[in-house]
Formats: structure tokens, sequence, C-alpha cells
């Protein structure tokens, strides 16, 4: 689907609403500042109405203020997941050792080494994804603040690490299968599936990262993942098979539903495991 060509702040305006998009003013603001040239701009908006994600056509998303590269065919970070990142700041320790598993941009990483920093110290991030598309795009947005692996889940991470990750975080997709069509377009049609299908109950790679995080998390450490309400309870049975001791977290202004499992640590006084819960 194509648009006549435009220029003036109304028109983008007009042509975003005929296309459905809800935000049309918010989102003409951000193809105008975004286009060198009224011919650029009329490109943007092109893609834009031909249903391509915001952020694949600016290049960027914006995540707990600040604004991160997503290259097409990249995972775009959603706002509820700002409360995953809140979440795992809290429990961070000093120097901390974080994972982002399933790391798509980086986005979360990002954030939680950028903000813990300033709080905590300089936090040694490491990040993978099982996309090259992402795995490229992490790296730009990680640069210094550290390594970013491709491979499925913990298979690319140093062994040095078992035992001694403190914030594992891992926005794993939950969607199930059968819902995966039901998805937005913007979803459906241009993010990578890997990202979004969770398989049969779409806690299927919630299982596979909750089996192995207890080999990677330091004692008291935490594993931090997304569910949907309706999932949260099998996914605290999940975090407590796995040995780790669960808890959930809502924001109900975010529609976010986190979980965290924590590892057990050695109570110096009864010599007994315990939790830092």
């Amino acid at each position: 689907m194509s648009v006549h060509p435009v220029s003036s702040f109304s028109a983008t305006v007009d042509a975003l609403r005929r296309a459905g998009c809800v935000f049309a003013e918010d989102e003409a603001a951000l193809l105008h500042e975004a286009a060198a040239s009224p011919g650029h701009l009329s490109s943007l908006v092109e893609h834009r109405v031909a249903g391509l994600p915001l952020e694949h056509v600016l290049g960027w998303a914006e995540f707990r203020g600040r604004r991160l590269a997503v290259d097409a065919g990249v995972f775009v970070p959603r706002r509820r997941t700002e409360f995953l990142v809140a979440q795992a700041a809290a429990v961070a320790p000093e120097r901390a050792v974080v994972v982002d598993l399933c790391c798509g941009s980086g986005a979360l990483g990002v954030a939680l080494a950028t903000e813990a920093s300033t709080a905590l110290g300089r936090v040694d991030l490491y990040a993978c994804d099982v996309e090259p598309a992402a795995v490229r795009c992490a790296r730009r947005n990680v640069g210094d603040l550290g390594q970013v692996y491709e491979g499925d889940l913990f298979d690319p991470l140093p062994a040095a690490l078992r035992g001694r990750v403190d914030v594992l975080l891992a926005n794993v997709p939950y969607v199930p299968t059968a819902d995966v069509e039901l998805l937005p377009a913007e979803a459906r049609v241009h993010e990578p599936r890997v990202a979004l299908d969770g398989g049969g109950d779409g806690l299927d790679v919630m299982r596979r990262v909750a089996a192995e995080a207890p080999g990677w998390l330091a004692p008291g450490g935490s594993l931090l993942v997304e569910a949907s309400e309706r999932q949260r309870d099998a996914a605290v049975r999940i975090l407590r098979r796995a040995g780790l001791v669960p808890r959930v977290e809502v924001c109900e202004a975010l529609y976010a539903t986190v979980l965290i499992g924590t590892a057990r640590t050695r109570s110096p006084e009864a010599g007994e495991l315990s939790s830092l819960t």
C-alpha cells in the first residue's frame, strides 16, 4: 500500500489515522523529527502506513527513558517489560553479574546495567540471543557495557559464569502457539516467531531456563521472567520445581506480571539452605 507524498504535520496525521494508528499525532511528531527531507518523511510514513512497527520505521525504541536501536526483524521491547527491569534493579547487589537471556535488542540488560551502575557500581553484563539480527543490534546497544553472544539460551555463555550470576533476566517468549496468529500484525509479521512463540501453554522456554538457572545463579541470585496473569500459577510451580524460591510481582498500570525465582543460600547459623526472601 502506498500513500501520496506528505510534508505537513496535519497531512501526516491524516495518513496515519486512515491507516488505523491510534496515536497518530504522537507518531507524526516522531516521524517529522526523524525525517531528513520531505521525501524521506514520505518514505517513513509509507512504511508506517504499510504496517511496519513504528520502532522499526524510526530505527529505535524508547525503553526506561533512553532510545535504543531496534533494527528491522528484531523484537521490539514492550513498555510493560520496564517493570521487569525495575524488579531486577531492586534485587541487584553491588557490582552485580547480570545475564540477559533472549536479549533481543539488548534493551533490558542495557537499562539495568546503566541504572544499577549508577547506584551499585559497574555491572558485569553478558547478553545472548539465538537470532543473528538481534545479536548484531544488541552489540550496538550494549557497546562497552558488556559482552553479547549468539546461541540458544545458556549455550554460548562462558562456563566461568556458572554459580556467579546475581541477576538472570530472561524475557522469554510466552505466547501459546495457538495464540500467535491472534497477535497484532506488527508483531506477527515483523518480529521473529522465536521471540513470540512459547509453545503449547506458552511456558516451554521458561521451563528450559528455570531448569538450568540454579546451575548459573550465585547463592541468593535471582531469575526474573515475565508471564501473563493467567500463567502465573503454572509459572510459580515451574520455578519451585527447579529448586528456586518463587514470588510474584504485579504492576496493574502496565499489565505486567513478573516472576522472581531466587536461588537458595546457606544459612551461616544453621548451615541449612534458606533464601534471601
